[in-house]
């Protein structure tokens, strides 16, 4: 049993992978037959790993017929962002005089890295998702980072979507403000910080999509 699960788990980030990749692209149609054969293991794993997909809103079962990629809309992508702002400054506006320099510091060494020129796209992804899931993680709210983690998850494949053809473009343009957040949290400036925030998920994927409202400073 346990193998059967872990098996499961791994089709399951398999086929989340080869969607990240445009393997499989939104609308395409996965047949249940052609990855047993691709995985060679039985039904029982393939078909768990694609109801998970599923729930997960990452497919969607077709009867008879077979799951398709769900394609996200910029109005999913909007709710998203916008789920992330009202979680990531509510959390801030709760925890930030509680923030020391080993904080900022290691917010700090996070975005250094992130800016890295040779870094490929999903590790500044990675990256940036550090940064954000540490930023909420200092708010000590276990519940609070599992709910944004999904959220960078389930990003990931918009992102991929509005950056892969694009690829040329400056990476760092979508964590440029990552520094004036940090500055903003050490000068407990609170307003200044969740101001810094809006324009930061604003530049989601190098572009200024204007997802979050933003105030004059």
């Amino acid at each position: 049993m346990k193998n059967e699960k872990s098996l499961k788990d791994t089709i399951y980030n398999a086929i989340l992978e080869d969607i990240f990749s445009l393997e499989y692209k939104p609308g395409d149609i996965l047949n249940e037959k052609a990855l047993v054969e691709k995985y060679e293991c039985s039904k029982s794993p393939v078909r768990e790993a694609l109801l998970e997909l599923c729930k997960d809103n990452v497919l969607r079962n077709i009867p008879r017929y077979g799951y398709e990629v769900v394609k996200l809309t910029m109005d999913d992508v909007r709710e998203m962002i916008e789920f992330r702002y009202l979680l990531e400054a509510g959390i801030l506006r709760k925890q930030y005089s509680d923030l020391t320099e080993v904080h900022f510091s290691i917010l700090e060494d996070i975005d250094k890295q992130c800016r890295k020129k040779e870094n490929t796209m999903w590790e500044h992804w990675s990256l940036n998702t550090e940064f954000h899931l540490k930023l909420v993680g200092f708010g000590r709210n276990n519940f609070a980072m599992e709910e944004l983690k999904r959220c960078m998850d389930r990003l990931k494949r918009a992102y991929t979507r509005f950056c892969w053809e694009q690829y040329e473009l400056e990476l760092e343009l979508d964590t440029r403000n990552h520094a004036m957040i940090i500055q903003a949290l050490r000068e407990r400036d609170i307003e200044k910080a969740v101001q810094y925030l809006a324009r930061d998920l604003n530049d989601f994927g190098g572009k200024n999509y204007r997802f979050i409202e933003e105030k004059n400073m």
